[in-house]
């Protein structure tokens, strides 16, 4: 993958912890100090940190189902179970019961990615740090790696959790098994798709929490349609919107492999990405007649290696359309400054 040789691992850390405000917590500040050799090194460090901090305060239980063959009645009896295994014989019956255990779905996915990563290419000191952890959860059982529903619903019981299991997913869902050996694997998991995702994150997070005065989220548009209905339509989903007095800002955040794409040997933009923020623009602008407002569209690209990088303004139709490269391959320091100066370009605010 060409964009993941041009990102710093350290600068993942940070994109990271826009995402995961609890990154910025005390406990988590060393990572910036430290050198990491690939993505995996990386995410076991803030592993061994979140467990650690979470064994602390207690690791999470919940209700689980157990079913047994017992002398003694516990919780519903299974008939059918009893029968068939003609435990009664013995004078024993099959029983279904729940029990308040640390034995639950999400200790069993820290327990599991922490194995996982002990087997994994990282630092030897992080992995004799995974291993003293994994001491508390003796009781716990490993799961089947590719059958985890990631679709975990938190609460405050179990909010301290969240930051964990992305984690736990973004290191799982990179696993990849290895044809010549046979062994199991991590790759550089943190390809185009995951990584998009959590490049919209950071981006939009960024703005929330650097630039206050502006108003930062990622809304929908609806489709100005002159008749009918539009439940066929595809959702404009927007990835960052600001808005600041008289003027409003689309981002559309991409990720790729190849940013310039090449039709009959010339170089071209990703025609439907155009297409896309033009869209969202003409329709957002159509939405706030009457309000003067200016409505702009920008497709901001991470960059890549590639010699060719988008960098590009346009008019179209009477609104502005441009097309940037934010390099993920240098000081975070200066990351922050060429994400401010879109503010200051779109809307004359000086930090």
């Amino acid at each position: 993958m060409i964009v993941k040789e041009t990102i710093y691992i350290k600068n993942i850390y940070h994109m990271l912890s826009y995402a995961f405000k609890v990154l910025n917590e005390r406990e988590y500040k060393k990572i910036e100090t430290e050198s990491f050799d690939n993505a995996a090194d990386l995410l076991s460090e803030i592993l061994v940190i979140g467990v650690s901090k979470q064994i602390k305060q207690g690791l999470v239980k919940d209700y689980i189902e157990i079913s047994e063959t017992t002398s003694s009645i516990r919780g519903k009896i299974n008939i059918t179970e009893s029968i068939n295994s003609q435990c009664f014989i013995k004078r024993q019956l099959n029983c279904t019961y729940d029990e308040f255990s640390q034995n639950c779905y999400l200790n069993q996915i820290l327990k599991s990615t922490m194995k996982l990563l002990v087997k994994a290419d990282i630092a030897h000191d992080r992995k004799k740090k995974l291993k003293k952890l994994l001491m508390y959860f003796e009781e716990i059982e490993l799961i089947d790696l590719k059958s985890i529903n990631w679709k975990i619903r938190f609460d405050r019981n179990n909010q301290t959790y969240k930051m964990l299991i992305n984690i736990c997913y973004l290191v799982i869902d990179g696993l990849i098994h290895s044809e010549v050996t046979g062994e199991q694997k991590l790759m550089d998991f943190l390809d185009d798709q995951r990584m998009s995702h959590l490049y919209e994150k950071f981006i939009l997070n960024y703005y929330i929490k650097e630039h206050p005065e502006i108003k930062a989220h990622a809304p929908q548009i609806d489709w100005q349609i002159d008749d009918g209905l539009d439940f066929l339509l595809p959702k404009m989903q927007t990835d960052v919107t600001l808005e600041y007095e008289n003027k409003i800002l689309i981002i559309d955040a991409k990720f790729y492999s190849h940013n310039i794409l090449q039709n009959y040997g010339k170089d071209m933009h990703r025609t439907g990405n155009l297409y896309q923020i033009f869209a969202y623009v003409k329709n957002k602008e159509v939405e706030m007649q009457g309000k003067d407002m200016e409505v702009s569209g920008m497709l901001l690209y991470a960059k890549t290696s590639e010699s060719i990088q988008p960098d590009s303004d346009y008019v179209m139709s009477g609104n502005k359309i441009s097309v940037k490269t934010l390099d993920l391959n240098q000081e975070f320091g200066i990351i922050k400054n060429q994400l401010d100066s879109i503010i200051i370009n779109y809307f004359g605010i000086i930090s």
